[in-house]
């Protein structure tokens, strides 16, 4: 097995995901042992953001960041472990909407993929980036 950022490299459809990550400085963390939960919004997540907006975060990695590790959640959560529950912290320590009653929703996302595992989690790959507040 691999970890979350080599899955996510490896796969054709995380390019800006991977990006933002290498921008950001967060390989190395999210290379390390972990165990995290990913929320990773494919590439069409990214597209969707208003014209500019990855250009703009690409140039404030502070926001960049935030947004990024709003995105993740310490701890190995596959979705049976979500099903339970309202809400996760993220790293970057806001919460994290949870609704699993009709599908697998994180906030405003929309869960396209579920419990894909790596060496340091599991990833779970959702069709909106979603922001703080």
């Amino acid at each position: 097995m691999a970890d979350i950022v080599d899955i996510a490299a490896s796969a054709d459809s995380f390019k800006t995901l991977v990006t933002a990550v290498q921008a950001a400085g967060l390989v190395d963390t999210l290379k390390s042992p972990g165990p995290f939960t990913v929320f990773a919004p494919n590439d069409d997540a990214f597209a969707k953001l208003p014209p500019g907006t990855i250009q703009t975060l690409l140039q404030n990695i502070p926001q960049l960041t935030r947004i990024l590790t709003y995105h993740v959640v310490s701890g190995k959560l596959m979705k049976a472990d979500l099903e339970n529950v309202d809400s996760v912290i993220s790293v970057e320590g806001s919460p994290i909407k949870i609704d699993c009653s009709d599908g697998f929703e994180v906030k405003n996302a929309t869960v396209l993929a579920a419990d894909i595992e790596a060496d340091n989690g599991v990833i779970h790959v959702i069709d909106t980036v979603i922001l703080m507040g």
